[in-house]
């Protein structure tokens, strides 16, 4: 099996700006697989005697999915720069030209769709690129990434570090729900088995609430649960903080934070499956789902549009609406019903799109909100 396209190019470049001790930025998603994949980048380039400028995490509540405008006007004055995106990126075209301009030089490392055109950055890796001989487009964000950080480290890659890694890669790959085959189904189980005697403090808390047992029994989903619970605010994650903090006590202190956090989400997601199981029955002839609500947090799409997507078995579109725009999560769960190819058909009238077949996003604004429905209709009833 060949190489992930581009693997070889960006473990060089990212070598050389340690080296030459260049300025260094990662910016990646606020769900576990960028979470999971920032905190593996961020330690592979330490080992390696390297130091990151800044970490960012996307507040998708205020800015949505990916490269933003308002990342990009806080980030002006630190170039030049080496930007590393991490599961974002391959939909940002607009954004990465304004980044190259701003005088960044862009690596994507990604795993979503490629939608009309991939963005002009100077690497990028994605295994769903035309090109990429890998037959990797199976693997989670963090996957690739694990792949970066051992041909980064390569003889110099300890088998305590590779397992600490493994145990990312496997809770991470666990969440973004990518099939559990081949390498995947590697950093499951093994990451799974070293879970159980971690040494890092932010992993070892939730053994100490849940006990060893329990975690090895399927309690680890408590902890996916945990970790998906934390927000971006400021460009920072309290995720990440967990992961990467050496203090125990501080680690204890985050891990209450975010299970107290989880029991409220879900009563929250409840509440917000209740009102839209209410509206569905108005419309049961419809082939798709397709609700928003102002009061609705954008954090919360997913784990709904998941929900009523299982229940109803139809493509589901869950957004907030806000002033101008409506941003939102879409799953669907059927083969025959491509999320991504069905809001490929109406480009014209999105801001953003972009993500997986069965899980993804899009932003919309909301004069255009009713065409897009009524396209979606058009597109799914023929499937």
């Amino acid at each position: 099996m060949s190489k992930i396209k581009n693997l070889t190019e960006v473990s060089n470049r990212i070598k050389k700006a340690v080296m030459d001790k260049e300025s260094i930025i990662i910016y990646g998603d606020s769900d576990m697989d960028g979470i999971a994949s920032t905190t593996i980048l961020q330690e592979a380039i330490k080992n390696l005697g390297g130091e990151i400028s800044l970490v960012m995490f996307p507040d998708r509540e205020n800015d949505g999915y990916g490269i933003n405008a308002r990342a990009l006007e806080l980030l002006k004055g630190k170039a030049p720069a080496l930007f590393i995106t991490l599961d974002l990126g391959i939909g940002n075209v607009k954004e990465v030209d304004v980044a190259n301009q701003y005088g960044f030089e862009v690596i994507i490392v990604d795993h979503h769709e490629i939608l009309e055109s991939i963005p002009n950055a100077s690497i990028v890796i994605d295994p769903k690129q035309p090109g990429d001989t890998s037959k990797m487009t199976h693997l989670a964000n963090v996957g690739i990434t694990f792949k970066l950080a051992e041909e980064m480290l390569g003889d110099h890659f300890s088998e305590t570090l590779r397992n600490s890694f493994l145990e990312l890669a496997a809770l991470a790959t666990i969440s973004d729900m990518v099939p559990q085959i081949e390498d995947n189904k590697m950093f499951i189980e093994k990451g799974l088995r070293s879970l159980a005697d971690t040494f890092r403090p932010g992993l070892k808390v939730f053994i100490d609430i849940f006990g060893k047992g329990e975690v090895a029994a399927g309690e680890y989903f408590k902890i996916i649960q945990a970790l998906n619970a934390a927000e971006s605010v400021n460009f920072m994650n309290e995720a990440f903080l967990l992961l990467v903090n050496p203090s125990p006590k501080e680690c204890r202190d985050i891990a209450d934070r975010l299970l107290g956090k989880v029991h409220h989400k879900q009563q929250v997601i409840q509440s917000i499956v209740e009102e839209i199981t209410r509206r569905m029955a108005k419309n049961l002839d419809q082939p798709i789902i397709f609700e928003g609500d102002p009061a609705w947090k954008l954090t919360l799409a997913g784990p709904v549009a998941s929900i009523i997507a299982q229940r109803s078995e139809k493509p589901t579109f869950i957004y907030k609406k806000m002033d101008s725009e409506s941003c939102g999560s879409v799953r669907s769960l059927k083969e025959n019903q491509n999320s991504v190819d069905a809001m490929r058909s109406c480009a014209d009238i999105l801001i953003t799109y972009g993500g997986h077949p069965k899980a993804s996003g899009f932003r919309v604004a909301n004069k255009n909100l009713a065409k897009f429905k009524e396209r979606l209709v058009k597109h799914f009833s023929k499937t």
